[in-house]
Formats: C-alpha cells, sequence, structure tokens
C-alpha cells in the first residue's frame, strides 16, 4: 500500500426517500424503521457496516425521519423500566444498539436524489474513501458481509467498487447497469454505467444492486453534474464521469440480496429470516406448510 492509502472507516447510509411504495404504513413511520420479524431494516444495514470494519456511520436524513436517529441513542427511560423488571435481554439489546456504532446524521433539506443524498455528506468523509449502503437493499452472507467484500477489493486495487449481481435480463431496467470487462472470477472493470435501461439499450446484465466504495473524488463530480431524470443528481452521472478519471470496478458480491423497498421483496426477507431464527423456525415452517 502507498503512504497515502487510507483504510475505509466511514460509511454514509442515505435515508431520506418518503417510502411511497409501503403507504399508508409509510404516513407517519419511515420505511426504514419498518421490522423484518422485530429488528428494523435500517438496524440490519448499520450491523453490516460495523460488521465489515466500518467505525463511524453518517445517515442522511429528512424532518421526517427522527425514530430513525432516536432508534441508536440510548433510552434511558425505558433502560431504567427494563432493568426494574428484570429483563436483562432486552435491556443488552437496546444498549449494544446505541453503543454498535458513532451513528451522526446529516440533513437532505430538499429531495434532490441519491447523488444530492451522497454529497450532503461531504464534510463528514472529508478526504477518505467511504462505504455507501442504501437502505432498500438488504444482503445475508453470514460469513462475509457484502460492504466487507467490497471494501477487500478496493484494499487490493485501490479504486471505487460497485457492488453488483446479474440480474434477469428483463429486469435490468431496474437498476443501473454495468458495462465493462470481466477481469477476474467476480470481478469487472467499469468502463461506463447506463441508469435503468431497457432490456433493448442494456450492453450487459450486470446490475448495481445497493452498494458502494467510493474514493472522495466523487465529491468534486457531484457538485459538477446536472439533474437528470426527475430533476435529480444521480450518483450514476457522477460515478460514470469519476470512471473516466480512476480506476472503477464492479465485484459481484456472493450473498441474498433482498430488495425491502418492495413489497414482495420485504415479506420474503420476512419469511427467511425467521426460518432462520432458532427461536421461530421450527413452529413457523410448520405454519407455513399448513397454509401453503
Amino acid at each position: 500500500m502507498s503512504a497515502e492509502f487510507k483504510p475505509v472507516r466511514k460509511a454514509v447510509i442515505p435515508v431520506a426517500g418518503w417510502g411511497t411504495r409501503f403507504l399508508p404504513a409509510t404516513k407517519a413511520m419511515p420505511k426504514e424503521m419498518l421490522p423484518i420479524v422485530d429488528t428494523p431494516t435500517i438496524q440490519y444495514i448499520v450491523e453490516e457496516a460495523v460488521a465489515s470494519g466500518i467505525e463511524q456511520i453518517c445517515l442522511v436524513t429528512s424532518h421526517t425521519k427522527k425514530a430513525i436517529e432516536d432508534h441508536f441513542d440510548r433510552t434511558l427511560e425505558l433502560e431504567a423500566l427494563l432493568e426494574k423488571g428484570g429483563k436483562t435481554e432486552y435491556l443488552e439489546q437496546i444498549r449494544a444498539i446505541a453503543d454498535m456504532a458513532e451513528v451522526v446524521s446529516v440533513r437532505q433539506k430538499e429531495a434532490k436524489g441519491l447523488g444530492h443524498a451522497v454529497l450532503c455528506a461531504e464534510s463528514f468523509v472529508g478526504d477518505e474513501p467511504f462505504a455507501v449502503l442504501l437502505g432498500d437493499d438488504v444482503v445475508y452472507n453470514e460469513e462475509t458481509p457484502c460492504t466487507k467484500q467490497l471494501i477487500d477489493v478496493y484494499n487490493e486495487t485501490g479504486g471505487s467498487v460497485l457492488g453488483v449481481q446479474t440480474v434477469p435480463h428483463e429486469n435490468i431496467c431496474k437498476y443501473g447497469c454495468v458495462d465493462g470487462e470481466k477481469i477476474g472470477d467476480r470481478l469487472y472493470t467499469v468502463n461506463d454505467m447506463i441508469e435503468k435501461p431497457s432490456p433493448d439499450e442494456a450492453p450487459t446484465d450486470v446490475g448495481v444492486l445497493g452498494r458502494y466504495v467510493i474514493t472522495p473524488a466523487i465529491f468534486k463530480k457531484l457538485r459538477e453534474t446536472k439533474p437528470g431524470a426527475g430533476g435529480e443528481i444521480q450518483l450514476t452521472d457522477a460515478l460514470k464521469a469519476l470512471a473516466k478519471d480512476e480506476k472503477m470496478y464492479a465485484y459481484d458480491f456472493i450473498g441474498r440480496r433482498y430488495d425491502v423497498g418492495d413489497r414482495l421483496g420485504f415479506l420474503e426477507a420476512t419469511v427467511e429470516f425467521a426460518l432462520r431464527r432458532d427461536d421461530l423456525k421450527d413452529a413457523f415452517a410448520q405454519y407455513l406448510k399448513t397454509v401453503c
């Protein structure tokens, strides 16, 4: 490693969206607080970051997302109640949530897109490489968290890394699409990116799926990026510009990815996480047999 090489210690998690696909539940509750079994979606994302070696996390929020900030804070009244009632297991759980990492938040005051949300975290990131984890994607890998896989590639290459998987051809229109060459077992170069192409336009079926490790040079590109589709500043456009100046890679990460921003994906995650729980799996599996 060069003397200028800096480790990935920080992560940015944009959580400012409205969550309209889950209305009416999200009218008064952030979509990131919807539970998969008994754990909010956002907690799975933060736990992945921490398990990947991230030390500091910045939540990019809006004025409707205070519940997320509160979730990662101490709740002294509840702790006292649990302690008085002898509910030590629950007490340890909620204290661990507050202690798992240094979590701060910044406000995205206007809904100007994912690129703008990442730009809001510039002062937090500074001149370090950083991870971005999108709250609509939960990735299960019991051995090596998805973000850790990308950090390992960054440590080997020194270039920004996009988390990708091959998606069904007819679904590539839902994702950013990577155009590049395969240079390893699961590794690609990134020559170009197309945001949500039609199947006829897509050069590959390699879709970007909500995980990134990016060099700080992205912030200059984001400031220069003009609003694109929907009048929003697209992270994909800034990454395309960055790929012209720096080496950029895509890594086909190993893990079961759930699109929890979609109702069906959310239900799939709920069922499969429940079936992994020792305290639930047997009775729940038996119940599923009776209804299926």
